[in-house]
């Protein structure tokens, strides 16, 4: 009972810590949709700042830990939130898994850096690096109490817990009773939706991230004492947590929390009790790494599949290179290569020579990113593993005798093997989970399957000596280096055939479209694990290679850890085309030694700015190298004049598609043939001028006036659209106080997208948006919605995971206001605790718009109101509608179907292929143009 009581004791500490860093990722990734793969090394730079200010600079440990927990660590994530998460929101999931992990290597590095220029500079700091046995905040050495024979707990473990449960209830006390905390889950429920209700999704991204780094810092702080200064420790420590936040499922903090409590025991009763695990090296330190990859298969269910990234929006990047002459495409690759294999036997010193023929066996291996996540769009985290699991088979066949070729063959064929292993069970999963799931299976490969004694030798490893060929000598880095030239471009030659082969085009179909590449006979699964197969192989075809450039292999040469540097540099190099990987090769394995020898003697310097090449992806996501043609191609039409074609989607004077410009009325426009690249060939399209009578004059809660009022919400010759495609072309749309506009259209007419431009969900191209003639077209929705513009978005405007309570309360901050609605509607009074997800359609319609009753916007614009309604609730929502009008809300309401909503119509008018056709009174509405407005022409 003694040792059980133990081992939870001491279990629940790691829990614990595993519980903040589990909880910070959580609140990170659920309000901006980003995994950081920094957290850990957050964690070690508060950690570190910790030890030099409390045993450097000789602060008192509270002192000092309140600085790094309370300044330090909420500045850091506030300024990487303004800085860099931001901007990566809006990028492709590879960049954003990229960017992170070249800041989980930048960091640490960045601290030890500051540190060594510190002590250079005479400051009282102390040596940082992979120090052990450190003090923490209580006091040192730390006090110990027996609690009953056996079992004791010494201070630094009861400061953690006492912590930890400070942090849970004030956590809880945040996210479940604080307007702040109920602000922060429903931007993790519907971000968008949240801006459309006024609240800034950005600012509260900045209080989640600083939240969330604060958390981080406070584990380094406490975990000082039992990790000491390991930047590889914190790392493993983060991706251990990482597996509370799948428990969470990423959204949940209390399920987070406990799962990282539980996880720190589990994993010492797994230490103290499976006995069968003793003949397994490494297997009780690997167990987190089990259950990390067992949830996220579990996670997956009903998920999507990998390389169906949404985040890339599953379309291909376009290729400038492809289709030009091969000379174009070829050309300067072609020079380079042939100089660089003259270079190795006239200019280069043996010295330089043995550099860049390492940075080409390193291209080699950088390949295979190419092929996965170039090819596929899949973060493949193993690629170290690969490389070490075919350089160690390759050695234990050499040194049972075998050539090097047949070593060479079997352990590429060994790595290909194992990622077809790697891959069958994580071909479900896509985007962050599949980069945890092989990132877990890399570190089972780490500490289990490079341990067998067998396999790797010992710490000695396996002697890989270099081949020779009859005359040629390997052992030579010319004449190594020329032999990678030759090979480096006869792989980038077959990958770049492979990318325009039926195979090639079966990937990219697989990357685009599953669903459609398995309708037209390709097998996504088979395409899938021919990727994993063909990376894994090339990986470690590279891997044996590169083992014969430093002449031999051991098990700590190239681990998981060494392929998150690798994709990062391959990655913001370019993964699109095999050349840029050999670029990435050569400069990863040169920048080192060029930066020791003209800036600094630091290792650490260019540790960072590997790191920090994979932020520039939040500006160029498809890498440096990719974005030099793009940029040349800009500058040639710019040049040339065309700067001028450029899609700008409006039209000087404001007018487009022959609609009137901003000076006309908006009840008057001109339906002008399209132009032809917008429409239909104007020879066959006539449509007559239209004039829609002047509307009537209205009268707001404020008094009767004299004609027309000014509109409330005014589009005046507005184009938009999604991707460089336009979709609206000159739409003309006012409403005014008290009146219903309803705008009709067939599916695909434009509608939803007119309603997004209304509410600045989306941009204009052209044109502008008025709101009480106040010009609000470069306003986003945030200042839209604090301006009395509201959105019901399609498919209703609740959180579905807030209670009706906490829905309530986002809109009407007071108790009597809420009060007032639940004695209204009795319906959501009996349902005030329940989840609004598990209200029925008609019943969240009701929660939608009941708020806006007791509060009345200024503008509301309702997308397809009576969307999966019954005919009855239907008509309970047009009612509601109605008394909003009469309480002088301008309503904008779109909607497919006009049956019904004429009957609450003042005004209504037709859209389709992305302009208004005709607009004018309810009571001008005939059946036959009706008709020709949903076939597409006016009448």
């Amino acid at each position: 009972m003694g040792d059980l009581l133990v081992f939870v004791l001491s279990g629940l500490v790691s829990g614990a810590l595993y519980a903040l860093l589990a909880t910070g990722l959580v609140l990170s990734y659920s309000a901006s949709g980003l995994f950081n793969f920094a957290h850990g090394a957050t964690a070690y730079l508060c950690a570190l700042t910790f030890y030099e200010v409390h045993s450097g600079l000789g602060w008192p440990a509270v002192p000092a830990a309140l600085l790094v927990v309370c300044v330090l660590a909420p500045g850091l994530g506030w300024g990487l939130d303004r800085l860099m998460f931001r901007r990566l929101a809006r990028v492709g999931e590879t960049a954003q898994i990229v960017a992170t992990i070249g800041l989980l290597v930048a960091l640490p590095a960045a601290g030890l850096w500051a540190v060594e220029l510190l002590g250079d500079a005479g400051a009282p700091v102390k040596p940082a690096e992979n120090q052990f046995g450190l003090a923490g905040v209580g006091p040192s050495p730390a006090r110990s109490w027996q609690l009953f024979d056996g079992v004791g707990v010494d201070s630094d473990q009861l400061i953690t817990w006492v912590v930890t449960a400070l942090v849970a209830v004030g956590l809880w006390v945040l996210m479940r009773h604080t307007r702040l905390g109920l602000r922060l889950r429903a931007a993790v429920d519907n971000r968008s939706l949240t801006e459309l209700r006024g609240i800034s999704a950005d600012r509260l991204s900045s209080v989640a991230w600083m939240i969330s780094s604060a958390l981080a810092g406070l584990a380094g702080v406490l975990a000082t004492p039992l990790l000491g200064l390991s930047a590889h420790d914190f790392t493993l420590f983060l991706f251990v947590s990482a597996t509370a936040a799948v428990i969470g499922r990423f959204a949940s903090v209390p399920l987070a929390f406990a799962g990282g409590l539980g996880l720190g025991v589990l994993q010492n009763l797994v230490a103290g009790y499976a006995s069968f695990a003793e003949g397994i090296t490494g297997f009780r330190t690997a167990v987190p790494f089990l259950i990390l990859f067992g949830g996220l298969l579990v996670l997956a269910r009903g998920g999507r599949t990998a390389g169906t990234a949404a985040s890339e929006g599953g379309a291909v990047p376009p290729d400038r290179p492809a289709g030009a002459p091969w000379a174009r495409r070829w050309g300067v690759w072609a020079v380079a290569a042939g100089a660089l294999a003259l270079a190795f036997y006239t200019v280069t010193t043996p010295f330089w020579s043995g550099l860049l023929a390492q940075g080409l066996a390193l291209g080699l291996v950088f390949m295979s990113f190419t092929v996965v996540t170039g090819l596929g769009a899949m973060v493949s985290l193993a690629q170290g593993t690969f490389v070490t699991g075919a350089a160690l088979v390759a050695g234990l066949l050499m040194s049972r005798g075998w050539p090097f070729v047949a070593a060479l063959a079997v352990g590429t064929c060994a790595a290909a093997v194992l990622g077809a292993v790697v891959a069958l069970p994580a071909l479900r999963l896509g985007g962050r989970t599949l980069a945890l799931a092989t990132l877990a299976l890399a570190f089972l490969a780490d500490q289990v399957l490079f341990q067998m004694r067998w396999l790797r030798n010992g710490d000695a490893g396996w002697s890989i000596p270099r081949p020779v060929f009859g005359p040629v000598d390997l052992g030579d880095d010319r004449a190594l280096g020329v032999a990678l030239v030759v090979l480096t471009a006869v792989c980038a030659a077959a990958l770049s055939a492979l990318r325009n082969s039926p195979s090639g085009r079966a990937m990219l179909a697989v990357r685009s479209a599953p669903a459609a590449a398995m309708a037209s006979g390709v097998s996504v699964l088979r395409t899938k694990l021919l990727l994993f197969t063909v990376s894994a192989g090339l990986a470690g075809f590279g891997g044996v290679l590169l083992a014969s450039y430093n002449t031999r292999i051991t098990a700590t040469d190239f681990t998981a850890m060494t392929g998150l540097v690798w994709l990062a540099v391959v990655v913001a190099a370019g993964v699109r085309r095999p050349q840029y990987a050999v670029v990435a090769g050569l400069v990863f394995a040169v920048a080192p030694r060029v930066l020791s020898e003209w800036v600094t003697q630091s290792a650490h310097l260019p540790v960072i700015l590997f790191g920090l090449a994979g932020l520039a992806l939040a500006n160029d996501p498809d890498g440096y190298c990719a974005a030099v043609p793009v940029r040349l191609a800009r500058r040639r039409a710019a040049a040339s004049g065309g700067g001028a074609g450029q899609v700008s989607g409006g039209v000087p004077g404001g007018a487009a598609g022959g609609v009137a410009g901003p000076g006309a009325s908006p009840a008057e426009f001109s339906a002008a043939p399209p132009r032809p690249e917008a429409g239909p060939r104007p020879d066959l399209v006539r449509e007559p001028r239209l004039r829609t009578p002047a509307p009537r004059a209205t009268a707001g809660p404020g008094g009767a006036g004299e004609g027309p009022a000014e509109p409330a919400l005014q589009l005046r010759g507005v184009t938009a659209g999604y991707d460089g495609g336009l979709v609206l072309h000159g739409v003309d749309l006012a409403v005014r106080q008290g009146e219903i506009l309803v705008v009709l259209g067939p599916n695909g007419a434009g509608k939803s997208t007119a309603c997004r431009v209304a509410a600045g969900s989306l941009e204009a191209a052209g044109g502008s948006v008025l709101v009480h003639g106040r010009d609000m077209t470069r306003s986003g929705p945030v200042r839209r919605a604090r301006s009395g513009v509201l959105l019901a978005p399609e498919g209703r405007g609740i959180f579905p995971a807030l209670t009706v309570e906490e829905n309530l309360a986002l809109y009407l901050g007071e108790a009597d206001a809420r009060t007032a609605v639940y004695h209204r509607f009795p319906r959501l009074a009996e349902r005030s605790g329940v989840a609004a997800g598990a209200l029925s359609g008609g019943e969240q319609q009701m929660l939608a718009l009941a708020p806006l009753l007791q509060r009345p916007p200024g503008v509301l614009i309702a997308d397809e109101p009576s969307m999966g309604l019954a005919p009855r609730v239907v008509e309970e929502v047009y009612a509601l509608l109605t008394e909003l009008r009469d309480a002088g809300t301008a309503l904008l309401l779109v909607e497919e179907k006009a049956a019904g909503i004429l009957g609450v119509a003042d005004t209504v008018a037709y859209l389709s292929r992305g302009r208004v056709t005709w607009c004018g009174p309810r009571a001008e509405v005939e059946a036959d143009r009706l008709t020709a407005a949903y076939l597409g022409r006016a009448t």
